[in-house]
């Protein structure tokens, strides 16, 4: 028998014990952690061989690949346009819009604090490998081929040549504009049409779903692939100024997701601790894949079962995946100043900081892919170039960054991925779409947002079986701001009490 209950504090406990939790071995990060050791382990024993595990890695990135538009298109637009009401999404993308560009300035600003303290790149006397500047020739010539500026950016990265390339060509932000575009389009109509469209709709997203669960149960062989794979090519001979370029990365980013996230999570009333525990899973795959990518179909349906609504999460965690990339910005102002060290150029306080306002623009639609990021400084820093970056510089710098960037790429999306959780929960608490009760019953047991558990149904419900099965009425708006919502979850007794 089910006991009804809500997740005020005025409702009786419950007799029954709290639900076990379930065993490691039968949850993927367990599997994930044991592949990454795995894979590194390999790479250190059998290099050669390990070299050539790469391709799990790319198999597994690219079947996710495969999910991830249709997942950000069917969230964005059931989100919207069960609505019915456009002003309301015009308001969440402009507190979104806001926060993205607050995170990116503080981020920039950190990298470039960090290059002035640390200075790593002083003192530089080793030249690039071979194969260092074969991939730096690669990257620039990936750089150049991209528009630049404000228009470059509308007409390549932001709007779609077509209703099917986007898809395609996984171009998140220009699937996003499809979505937005569709989602207007179904909320102007007759609100029993818009309802039925929506229910084909949400019943096309649990066939989505459960594509997912299907896939992300190969993440540990992508994740043995990349790790074997990284330890391999990256080897024990690092120079010691990228050894402490790497280190040097590695604190700032850890400032700035324990401080700066640290302080927001803690103005809005939860802890980045707490959030970096309920999506450790993704970490562990971020860890193995390099890409913050591989998790973004898994993000969308954590973040909503963790209490944000569905219009939250559908509109801020893909546009995040462009416009939020925090540990991107880090890894910028970090790496130019580092090549500009090494190069023996001194970029006074006024370049650094017109060099860091061009980043603001250039970081923006540097997808959460491998490699994203050097491929966006090379770009950079041909675009500030002048006296400043002449080709010369800029090939022996990118030369001797490829190196490294692999595992660097590992800070990066995990950094990410974590500002972006963050951004989530936050721009949907400005919104008043955030249950708090529920996001906090989810942080003290993240097993109640687990995506394995079930998929999304048609009514905002969720399935979320558990040793205990209790009916627990939620006042949140997992679907529209305003609407009750019904989650069947094992909910422990404290929270109820």
């Amino acid at each position: 028998m089910s006991v009804h209950a809500s997740f005020d504090h005025t409702s009786r406990p419950s007799t029954s014990p709290p639900p076990s939790r379930p065993r490691a071995r039968t949850q993927l990060w367990f599997w994930v952690l044991i592949a990454i050791v795995a894979g590194a382990t390999f790479g250190l024993v059998l290099p050669a061989q390990a070299h050539e595990a790469k391709w799990l890695a790319d198999a597994f990135l690219q079947l996710v690949k495969t999910i991830t538009a249709p997942v950000i298109f069917l969230t964005v637009v059931i989100g919207i346009a069960s609505l019915g009401d456009l002003s309301k999404a015009g308001g969440l993308a402009g507190r979104a819009l806001a926060y993205f560009l607050g995170a990116t300035v503080v981020a920039l600003g950190l990298g470039l604090i960090a290059a002035n303290i640390v200075k790593p790149g002083a003192g530089f006397n080793a030249g690039p490998t071979a194969a260092g500047t074969e991939a730096a020739q690669e990257k620039i010539a990936d750089a150049g081929g991209a528009a630049s500026g404000l228009s470059g950016f509308i007409t390549d990265s932001l709007l779609p040549s077509s209703f099917v390339e986007p898809f395609v060509e996984n171009a998140v932000l220009q699937v996003l504009v499809l979505a937005i575009l569709v989602a207007a389009s179904i909320s102007a109509l007759a609100p029993p049409v818009r309802e039925r469209v929506v229910g084909v709709l949400e019943t096309t997203s649990q066939v989505v779903f459960g594509v997912i669960k299907l896939i992300m149960w190969v993440a540990p062989l992508g994740a043995f692939g990349g790790m074997a794979y990284t330890v391999s090519e990256f080897g024990g001979g690092a120079l010691a100024n990228l050894a402490l370029l790497m280190a040097t990365f590695a604190v700032t980013a850890a400032v700035f997701i324990f401080g700066v996230l640290g302080l927001i999570c803690r103005l809005n009333g939860f802890s980045v601790f707490k959030v970096i525990r309920l999506i450790k899973d993704e970490l562990l795959i971020i860890l193995g894949t390099s890409s913050s990518e591989t998790v973004l179909p898994r993000l969308l349906i954590k973040l909503e079962r963790a209490g944000a609504s569905r219009r939250s999460v559908g509109v801020v965690l893909p546009t995040g995946y462009s416009f939020n990339l925090d540990g991107t910005c880090i890894y910028l102002t970090l790496g130019a100043l580092f090549i500009a060290q090494a190069a023996g150029v001194d970029l006074s306080l006024g370049q650094q900081m017109a060099l860091a306002g061009m980043m603001v623009l250039t970081s923006k639609g540097a997808a959460g892919i491998t490699g994203a990021g050097l491929v966006t400084l090379t770009a950079s820093l041909q675009a500030f170039g002048g006296t400043f970056f002449t080709p010369e510089a800029i090939a022996i710098g990118i030369a001797l960054v490829v190196g490294i960037d692999r595992m660097m790429s590992e800070g990066r999306a995990l950094t990410n991925c974590i500002g972006n959780a963050v951004a989530t929960l936050v721009v949907a608490k400005w919104e008043g779409e955030l249950d708090v009760e529920r996001l906090h019953a989810v942080l003290n047991d993240p097993s109640l947002a687990n995506p394995e558990l079930g998929s999304p149904t048609d009514t905002g419900e969720f399935d979320l079986p558990g040793e205990t099965e209790r009916e627990t009425t939620v006042k949140a708006p997992l679907v529209g701001a305003g609407a009750a919502t019904r989650v069947h979850a094992p909910v422990p007794t404290a929270v109820l009490g």
